[in-house]
């Protein structure tokens, strides 16, 4: 069995995003020279996300409205993690929501997906350089 590991940086200029990843995750498995196998892509920090769905910027907006609905970025007093100086118990709880990771087969040496799903990266606490690790196993 082979192993592959990759980090993948951004640059969010904006304190929430959600950039489609799947092209990296592509070159990746190319990268890797795994035919089968999965992958794992993570978030590697508390305030970001990564999560499955479709890329339609209309979904991508009302996950943004729906997310700013159940944790408010403001006031920011209303969190008791924020009294330790930091201003992101939003961006914690949204994560939180939106999940740390997603697994998916590798199929022929590609992304065994279902109709329309994509790989994306959710940012909740932005302005700052942040990293998704991508772990491939197979063979």
């Amino acid at each position: 069995m082979k192993s592959y590991r990759k980090e993948l940086w951004f640059d969010i200029p904006s304190r929430r995003a959600f950039i489609n990843i799947t092209p990296q995750i592509t070159a990746c498995i190319l990268e890797s020279g795994i035919k089968e196998g999965f992958v794992l892509v993570n978030a590697m920090h508390i305030t970001a996300s990564v999560f499955i769905n479709d890329d339609e910027s209309g979904l991508h907006q009302d996950y943004d409205r729906w997310l700013e609905k159940l944790a408010p970025h403001e006031p920011i007093n209303q969190y008791e993690h924020n009294r330790t100086g930091e201003d992101n118990a939003d961006a914690h709880m949204k994560r939180q929501v939106m999940g740390r990771e997603v697994v998916v087969a590798v199929t022929k040496g590609k992304l065994d997906f279902g109709p329309w799903e994509q790989i994306f990266y959710g940012e909740f606490d932005g302005y700052r350089r942040k990293r998704v690790l991508v772990k491939i196993i197979g063979e």
